[in-house]
């Protein structure tokens, strides 16, 4: 149902802004196609896929190369491209412009938001970080922690491979390293109209405001809202109501 190169003149824009600001030098790899890289990241958003993983599972689901247009023997993304295509995104400001673009075509096709609206959360694991607070709080200030040697290349290496921004949680007896994906996904057509991503430290109720959908249908009614205990509180129940959003949690 999508026309994919809809997108393309709007990404690769983006990439040429990018690369005005970095190197311009001709050595290398040729970049990956810039369409193929943002259905790259449909699979990822789609499968609840870390970087790693979905670099593994192109290589592995002749379903996702299909998807993707590969034949056996082409060149697959790795988890950095992968990294490098979604920074580049999130520092042109365009990775909102596409998410609506891409629910723009889905609603030309009648599928817009028409059940309820079902809100929750899950984990996105990465590589497990043993650094301590401090450690990091440095590292995101652009400091090196006492005892890391700046000219030695094995510590340049180490703080490229660093995620300051992921954290440390526990849920039923099980712990988790990394991020949230938290949705915001219509009841009847189960397409997802909103999402915000946090590290996995925070409770999935503080960001339920923030996907929650006030708009109305033609009757000038809410979307009734769904969702786990984890988002049940007396607070919450109070602000559903006065907000005329009936509440299924």
């Amino acid at each position: 149902m999508i026309d994919w190169e809809a997108f393309r003149g709007y990404i690769e824009s983006a990439g040429e802004k990018a690369r005005k600001h970095t190197r311009k030098s001709a050595a290398g790899a040729k970049p990956i196609d810039a369409v193929l890289m943002f259905k790259v990241m449909v699979l990822q958003h789609l499968n609840n896929l870390s970087d790693d993983r979905i670099e593994y599972q192109i290589r592995d689901r002749l379903s996702f190369m299909r998807f993707l247009g590969l034949n056996l023997e082409d060149r697959v993304p790795d988890a950095k491209t992968v990294w490098q295509f979604r920074e580049m995104l999130k520092k042109q400001g365009m990775g909102e412009a596409l998410f609506k673009r891409f629910d723009d075509q889905l609603a030309a096709k009648g599928l817009v938001a028409k059940g309820g609206q079902m809100i929750d959360a899950t984990f996105v694991e990465v590589p497990k970080s043993r650094n301590s607070r401090e450690d990091n709080a440095k590292l995101k200030a652009g400091e090196l922690p006492e005892g890391w040697d700046k000219e030695d290349p094995a510590t340049v290496h180490m703080v490229s491979q660093k995620d300051t921004d992921a954290r440390w949680t526990k849920k039923n007896q099980e712990t988790h390293f990394g991020y949230k994906n938290h949705i915001n996904a219509d009841a009847q057509n189960k397409l997802i109209r909103a999402y915000e991503v946090t590290a996995a430290s925070v409770h999935d109720s503080q960001v339920f405001d923030q996907l929650l959908d006030h708009s109305t249908d033609e009757d000038g009614q809410k979307r009734a809202a769904y969702a786990d205990s984890a988002y049940r509180s007396k607070e919450q129940e109070e602000r559903l109501l006065s907000n005329e959003i009936e509440s299924h949690i």
